[in-house]
């Protein structure tokens, strides 16, 4: 097992063109990390830098305390399992499993050895004779993960190892790499740009935006305290709802997100430190898992919305409705299943304002408040 560190990392391509921008990243021994990000943000750059399969331009990287910048991959004892499992479709499992230590001049009986503990420990004991060509997606992923894991890496270096299974085996194979992770207790890093993968499986998620880390941190303490919009957006679906507004003080003293539709009090545990608003123009957040249909706490705000669409998803309603007249926003609101409503019906919804954000318009960084705890 082994410690990775990147210390002001860079990738420039010869058009000038920056991959990855000044990284500084500590992951620890055994923690199973997270690459988060849309396409082309440099998340897979980052990684391939890691398995030594793309050049450094500048900063150091260091595996296991050992600056491995300029060591050969095959040098580095990680193991990478990539989107498109590169299988040689020839060899049965057993052969591709083994074909690393074979090539790496390692004892019949070792290889042997080490196949059949990796395949009991995938489920796969029973296909060890079959080809890539009569497993199925789910069967030959864990096979890639087979053949990573006989050659006892020190790190897992994943590049979207799911995004070719559907939905059903995406499931199954983020519980199999989790319950993995715990057997193995080897450091992975995942490079998705799935929300939900990135939710349930990392100890840590690193967000990814134009070549640069935006924010790290622990999955909910990320999702309930963004760094700005980008993150408040990309990190959730339906993503956070960011209503541009004003900080006024209304008739009572106290201050109000006001906008076309919209006048939400802020809480009196964020007054202080959202002080610095005060008259300002912001935007203002709030997740749509936070506004409900009935006011169950006095403390939550009732906001007028007109229903434009309501998405059934059995375990809840996705509503989206409209505020404002001059200026018409949409906004989310993630509901009981139990909620009704027709498309064109006003309803009266409720936001908690407590998990509020503000942002500035300009930069789409947040303004402070103290976190709210998280239970991960």
């Amino acid at each position: 097992m082994a410690s990775i560190e990147l210390e002001h990392v860079s990738k420039l391509y010869a058009n000038g063109a920056y991959g990855v921008r000044d990284v500084d990243l500590n992951i620890a021994d055994g923690e199973f990390v997270i690459f988060l990000g849309p396409s082309g943000c440099g998340k897979s750059t980052t990684l391939r830098m890691i398995a030594g399969l793309e050049s450094i331009t500048s900063g150091d990287l260091r595996i296991g305390g050992r600056s491995v910048t300029n060591v050969a991959p095959r040098d580095r004892n990680v193991a990478v399992v990539f989107q498109s499992y590169a299988l040689y479709p020839h060899m049965t499992v057993r052969e591709n499993m083994g074909f690393g230590l074979k090539m790496r001049g390692a004892a019949r009986e070792t290889i042997e050895a080490k196949i059949q503990d990796a395949a009991a420990l995938l489920g796969l004991s029973t296909y060890l004779d079959r080809k890539p060509a009569a497993l199925s997606g789910g069967q030959r992923q864990r096979v890639a993960l087979g053949r990573a894991i006989v050659r006892e890496p020190n790190a897992f270096l994943l590049d979207e190892p799911l995004s070719n299974l559907d939905a059903q085996l995406r499931a199954e194979m983020r519980l199999e790499l989790v319950k993995l992770h715990r057997r193995l207790g080897r450091t992975i890093i995942h490079v998705t740009h799935d929300q939900v993968e990135a939710m349930t499986m990392g100890d840590r998620i690193c967000i990814m935006r134009d070549g640069r880390m935006v924010q790290v941190g622990r999955p909910l303490e990320v999702y309930a305290n963004p760094a700005d919009t980008f993150v408040a957006k990309f990190l959730a679906t339906p993503p956070m709802n960011l209503i541009p507004a004003r900080i006024e003080n209304g008739a009572d003293g106290q201050p109000a997100a006001v906008a076309d539709g919209l006048r939400v009090k802020l809480p009196q545990q964020h007054l202080a430190p959202y002080a610095v608003t005060a008259g300002k123009d912001v935007l203002f957040g709030i997740r749509p898992e936070d506004i409900y249909e009935t006011q169950a706490n006095p403390a939550w705000q009732p906001i007028e919305v007109t229903v434009v669409a309501i998405e059934a998803l059995g375990v809840e309603n996705v509503v989206v409705g409209q505020i404002g007249l001059s200026q018409p926003l949409e906004i989310s609101a993630r509901l009981s299943r139990h909620f009704t409503a027709a498309v064109g019906a006003k309803v009266t919804l409720y936001i908690d304002s407590l998990p509020m954000h503000l942002f500035d318009p300009a930069s789409g960084a947040v303004f402070a408040r103290p976190p709210l705890v998280t239970s991960r």
